[in-house]
């Protein structure tokens, strides 16, 4: 009986195939749209991508960089897919990461702890104030009827100007538009060639997944994002459960913040701290389509043509911008592609293919 529940039909599993083929197809035609730029300019496409991958994944050293690199869009990511799992849509992400760390800087300094309890408290006030920041945008929603778009990146500029304040008058160091550096003992152990924050952001992919996927709550938030009304008439409290989803999106946010913090090089806040990760991850978990798992993967691949492209740069002379170029074609090509897959048009396209190959099974 189990299994019969788990058998999908022909329909689901086009569904499912063509979830994954979409992301992949968009990677490869940025590819070549990029090499067709590349070749553009007189340089060898070959030769940079070459270079992209040996400088990114050349030794292990490199591959910790890489890793260090998507640490961040793992967190903002996993943020924007369990809110729109849940039929919210958290733009926030970057205010609640930069809240996050800010919280941790600021109780860490103020107490002038150091050591695991300066991590462990630095952690607990990245969470809280990550789903704090987002919890403000949810009570705007279910009491006014807000638009959750524009309330989280209002939100953001907030986040973004108290951390500024934060390091240009509360704790500037000696004058300087940046806070103190986190205290040595406090910063993240590393883990082979990356620091810890890696392991704990893939433990997190793989428990988001778990939640969303195979457990009651994560079946409610699911099904409050497919049809609220349906999901009222059944007895699921619906305002209740999306409130949960703007604060654990937060607080994911959050947590990547205070991480960022502490796991990576300068160890504090400046100028540009937490800058485009919010909106690259809304990017990451809509080529993953909305998938934890896959978010993990596209999440890599973005830390990749992000640290591989200095030295394409370097080696074939080609401006860095082509890594942006590519990044920017992958997420058309992936939202295009979602869109298409769900033309009515297209569905009746692909079940008369798949209606052919079924009678052309029959008939062999």
């Amino acid at each position: 009986m189990a299994n019969a529940k788990r058998k999908l039909t022909p329909e689901q599993q086009r569904e499912k195939m063509l979830s994954i083929l979409t992301p992949v197809v968009s990677v490869l035609l940025a590819l070549i749209v990029g090499a067709i730029i590349i070749a553009c300019l007189g340089k060898n496409p070959v030769q940079g991508y070459g270079a992209m991958l040996q400088g990114s994944l050349g030794d292990i050293n490199k591959i910790g960089k890489t890793l260090e690199r998507a640490c961040p869009l793992i967190f903002t990511s996993l943020a924007a897919v369990f809110a729109y799992k849940c039929g919210v849509f958290n733009l926030g992400g970057e205010g609640q990461f930069i809240m996050g760390a800010s919280a941790a800087a600021y109780i860490v300094i103020t107490l002038g702890l150091t050591g695991v309890p300066a991590m462990l408290v630095a952690l607990v006030a990245g969470i809280v104030f990550g789903g704090l920041w987002a919890l403000l945008p949810g009570l705007l929603k279910i009491t006014r009827g807000l638009n959750e778009m524009i309330t989280t990146i209002m939100f953001n500029y907030i986040a973004l100007y108290f951390m500024e304040f934060l390091y240009k008058n509360v704790y500037s160091d000696q004058g300087l538009p940046q806070t103190p550096a986190m205290p040595k003992s406090a910063h993240l152990m590393d883990i082979g060639p990356a620091h810890l924050g890696v392991l704990l952001a893939i433990i997190l992919g793989l428990l988001v997944w778990y939640v969303i996927f195979r457990t009651s709550f994560g079946f409610k938030i699911r099904a409050v994002g497919m049809s609220p009304t349906a999901s009222r008439v059944n007895g699921f409290p619906v305002r209740m459960l999306t409130l949960l989803a703007f604060v654990i999106s937060g607080a994911i946010a959050g947590m990547g913040g205070m991480i960022e913090l502490f796991g990576k090089t300068p160890f504090r806040l400046a100028d540009g701290f937490g800058s485009g990760f919010g909106f690259d991850g809304v990017a990451i978990a809509l080529i993953a389509q909305l998938n934890p798992i896959g978010a993990l993967v596209v999440a890599l691949l973005f830390g990749i043509l992000s640290t591989g492209g200095t030295m394409m740069q370097s080696v074939i002379g080609v401006p860095t911008a082509i890594v942006d170029i590519i990044r920017g074609m992958i997420i058309i090509f992936a939202v295009a592609g979602m869109a298409m897959v769900k033309l009515p048009k297209v569905k009746a396209l692909l079940s008369g293919l798949g209606s052919k190959n079924k009678k052309a099974e029959v008939t062999a």
